[in-house]
């Protein structure tokens, strides 16, 4: 019986130790949603648990192979020990409840997760190689920034345009996968106010590590300033020019082509237009318009020395007017 109390109370003991280390340690990030309320909760009794369960095992593991070693001189078998039929049941039985009690819990934190706001903001959420691109329908902007105001529900409705994506901000906790074919929901009610950022946790291609784009957390009436702001910009975006900027972005091609003449997964857009291209065969061409709109058409029809078109999709399904806009645009990048 002696031996029982001192493995009982080291248990007690190393499973303290261990859950106020792993606590101390900082796993989670900040807590920046009302979702992630939930969520840690059922976080911090998992890490009590799994405290609790590393302790049980590895105190009588180390107990028994101090107390219970083979002594100097000792030659005989030892000690035979039969099965118990109530420790047996006990450990059946007991881990049962528990695995039941954490399914509760579980359920309950979902039920919280995913807990609907009739007065959400719906944004419209559009992930593809190697960006994202977020539309608020009510007020007709397009933006590469998430702007959220703080202590309200938003709902994102999310769609991909190539392969599955996976919308994860670490600080809110919630993540969901952006699936071809179909548009699923993401609701996050955000906190605290602070700029994050938003990952893309399913690997999409070989520039999945660049596919993270800004989200702000604003208050109310930051929020209501950008906007304005926003609404401000499309409206001056009336002409040829500014309606292919907005293309560009609302079709996520800045997350390949840069503006600035730095190297992404395509070409620099700085300086395209009238510049001659070299291909990986030998061959070149001028940057024209007909050159501009077979490559929106049909990207694998020319290899741009240095870069892969495999990862570029052909956008047919933009019209005639949209892609002179967008010739407008890069007519303007010089």
């Amino acid at each position: 019986m002696q031996h029982f109390v001192i493995v009982g109370i080291l248990v007690v003991v190393m499973a303290v130790l261990t859950y106020v280390g792993l606590d101390s340690a900082g796993l989670m990030p900040v807590q920046a949603s009302a979702q992630a309320v939930s969520i840690d909760w059922l976080w911090n009794w998992q890490v009590v648990a799994m405290s609790f369960l590393f302790a049980l095992i590895f105190v009588p593991l180390v107990y028994s192979l101090i107390v219970f070693r083979r002594k100097k001189g000792e030659t005989g078998d030892g000690e035979h020990i039969e099965g118990n039929t109530n420790l047996e049941i006990a450990w059946t039985v007991l881990p049962l409840f528990l695995v039941l009690a954490f399914a509760y819990m579980g359920a309950y934190s979902l039920g919280e997760t995913n807990r609907v706001d009739p007065d959400a903001i719906e944004i419209k959420v559009k992930g593809q190689q190697f960006s994202w691109t977020f539309e608020y329908p009510e007020y007709g902007i397009v933006s590469t920034e998430l702007h959220l105001p703080v202590d309200q529900q938003v709902v994102l409705k999310m769609e991909s345009t190539d392969v599955i994506h996976s919308f994860w901000v670490p600080e809110f906790r919630v993540k969901q996968d952006v699936v071809p074919g179909r548009v699923t929901q993401y609701r996050i009610t955000p906190t605290l106010v602070g700029d994050y950022k938003v990952r893309c946790a399913e690997l999409c291609g070989m520039s999945h590590y660049k596919m993270e784009n800004p989200v702000i957390v604003d208050t109310q009436a930051d929020y209501d300033v950008w906007i304005v702001e926003q609404q401000a910009i499309a409206a001056a975006a009336q002409t040829p020019e500014g309606q292919g900027q907005l293309l560009t972005v609302k079709n996520g091609c800045i997350g390949c082509h840069s503006i600035d003449g730095s190297k992404l997964v395509g070409p620099s857009w700085l300086g395209t237009y009238g510049s001659t291209r070299e291909f990986a065969d030998g061959t070149s061409a001028v940057a024209d318009d007909a050159y501009i709109i077979q490559s929106i058409r049909e990207p694998l029809a020319h290899e741009v020395a240095g870069f892969s078109p495999s990862t570029m999709p052909p956008y047919t399904a933009l019209t005639d007017e949209e892609i002179a806009n967008i010739i407008a645009y890069l007519k303007t990048l010089k």
